[in-house]
C-alpha cells in the first residue's frame, strides 16, 4: 500500500514544472476559434455586395471627336410628316399600303365606298344633259322667232302686213333671246353641281400628298374614316402617316450654358446610335430662340449633308459642334469615351472600377484631353467594358457588384 501511493517521475513534472499540459489544449483552442472568427467576418464583409450604377463605355471613333466645340444628343426628326385621311366620312373598301412601303405624289393610298357619290354624280350628268335640251329648245326657237321677223320687216316695208304684226315678232325674238339667256345659266349651274358630285366622287379615293415612305397604317378594310373625330372611338381619322424621308434632320438640346458656342451655319458630325462606326458631316440649320424652363436647354436644328435610306425617324443620335469644318483625312484619336463620374481618386491616382464576373476590379487609367463633357481614357479600359458610376468609399478590389435598380 505504500508502494501505491509513490508519485511517479511524469507526475512530479507536471506539477513541478509548469503549467498542466490540459491548459495549453485550451489556449490553442482558443487561438484556432478566434482565427476562424477573423475569417468568418472577412469573408462576409469581402462578399457582400455593393449596390451601384454601371454604364458601358465607347471607343473615341463612335462619335466624339478631340476637336468638337460640345456634344448633344437628339433624335431625328422629319419636318415634313402628313397623317393622310379622306375629306369626306366613309366606310373604306380598299387599302392599298403597309409599313414601309414607298409612295409618289398621287398615288392612291386608299379607297371609300363610292355608291352614294357615283348616284349623285349620275344625277348631275343627266341635270347637265337636260338643260342643255331645254337651251337647244329655245335655240330653235329664236331662230324661228328671228326668220319671221325678218319676213314681217321685208312686208312691212312693201305695206303688205300690219304694224303690229311687225312688233309682235319682233318681241318674240327678244322674248326668246331672254330665254335662251336663262337656259345658258341653268346650264352652266347643272355643270356646276356635276363639278362638285365629282370632287365629292374623288374624295373617295385617297391620294399620297408627296413622295415619301408610309410608317403607319391606321385603319383596315370595313372601317369608317372621318376627317373629324367622332365620339366613341368607332371612327378613324386617317388612312396612315407618309414621311418624307428627304426632309429628316436631327432635334438636339444644348444645355444653355454652352448654347452662345452654336451658331447657324457651324459645321458638325452626326452619329447615330444604331451606326456607331458612321460619321454623317451636318451643319447647324437655327437655334431655335425657345428654352426649355424644365431642362434648361435651347433646341437647336441640325440638318444632315447626306441622305441615307438607313436614316429613319426617331433615332437616337449623338452630335458634335466643330470649331471648323473636318477634313476628309482626320481620325478620331485613340482611347475610349468615360462618364466623369466613372473617374475616383484612389491612392493619389485616377482609377475607375470595372465590372468583371460580377466582381470590382480597380484600374489606374492614363487620361487624355476631355471631349466635351466627357473624359477621353487613353490607357486602363477597353471599350465595351462596364464601368462603375460614382463609385462609393467602401468599393474595394475584389467587392461583389449589385447593379441598382
Amino acid at each position: 500500500m505504500l508502494k501505491e501511493l509513490r508519485i511517479d517521475g511524469a507526475q512530479r513534472d507536471d506539477h513541478d514544472g509548469g503549467p498542466p499540459k490540459w491548459l495549453w489544449g485550451v489556449v490553442a483552442g482558443a487561438a484556432v476559434l478566434a482565427l476562424a472568427c477573423g475569417a468568418a467576418w472577412w469573408f462576409i464583409t469581402a462578399s457582400k455586395p455593393v449596390a451601384v450604377e454601371t454604364t458601358t463605355v465607347r471607343a473615341n471613333g463612335q462619335g466624339a471627336r478631340s476637336d468638337a466645340v460640345l456634344q448633344a444628343t437628339g433624335y431625328v426628326t422629319a419636318r415634313r410628316m402628313a397623317t393622310v385621311s379622306a375629306q369626306i366620312t366613309g366606310t373604306l373598301t380598299e387599302v392599298l399600303i403597309d409599313e414601309g412601303f414607298k409612295v409618289r405624289k398621287g398615288q392612291v393610298l386608299a379607297r371609300l365606298d363610292d355608291t352614294g357619290l357615283k348616284a349623285a354624280r349620275a344625277a348631275a350628268e343627266a341635270q347637265v344633259r337636260s338643260a342643255q335640251a331645254s337651251q337647244g329648245q329655245v335655240r330653235a326657237q329664236l331662230a324661228q322667232a328671228q326668220a319671221d321677223a325678218r319676213r314681217q320687216a321685208e312686208l312691212a316695208a312693201t305695206g303688205m302686213t300690219t304694224r303690229q304684226n311687225h312688233e309682235q315678232t319682233a318681241t318674240a325674238v327678244k322674248t326668246y333671246a331672254a330665254q335662251l339667256e336663262a337656259s345658258q345659266r341653268q346650264v352652266e349651274a347643272a355643270q356646276a353641281q356635276l363639278k362638285q358630285a365629282q370632287v365629292n366622287f374623288d374624295y373617295a379615293t385617297v391620294r399620297a400628298p408627296f413622295d415619301g415612305v408610309v410608317t403607319a397604317r391606321a385603319a383596315q378594310v370595313g372601317e369608317i374614316i372621318s376627317p373629324l373625330s367622332a365620339g366613341g372611338g368607332f371612327t378613324r381619322t386617317g388612312v396612315g402617316t407618309i414621311v418624307d424621308m428627304d426632309s429628316l434632320e436631327v432635334n438636339v438640346d444644348v444645355n444653355e450654358a454652352y448654347i452662345a458656342q452654336v451658331k447657324a451655319d457651324m459645321p458638325c458630325e452626326a452619329v447615330l446610335d444604331a451606326y456607331p462606326d458612321w460619321r454623317i458631316p451636318a451643319h447647324v440649320v437655327a437655334v431655335i430662340p425657345s428654352a426649355d424652363r424644365g431642362k434648361a436647354t435651347v433646341k437647336v436644328r441640325v440638318a444632315m449633308d447626306q441622305k441615307d435610306e438607313r436614316v429613319v425617324p426617331d433615332m437616337g443620335v449623338r452630335v458634335s459642334f466643330l470649331a471648323a469644318k473636318p477634313r476628309a483625312e482626320a481620325k478620331p484619336l485613340p482611347g475610349v469615351l468615360l462618364p466623369p463620374e466613372a473617374v475616383v481618386e484612389r491612392d493619389g491616382g485616377q482609377v475607375v472600377f470595372v465590372v468583371s464576373d460580377g466582381r470590382a476590379e480597380q484600374r489606374s487609367v492614363k487620361l487624355g484631353a476631355d471631349v466635351g463633357k466627357v473624359k477621353l481614357a487613353i490607357e486602363g479600359v477597353k471599350a465595351g467594358e462596364t464601368v462603375v458610376l460614382s463609385p462609393p468609399a467602401e468599393l474595394k478590389q475584389g467587392s461583389t457588384i449589385a447593379s441598382k435598380e
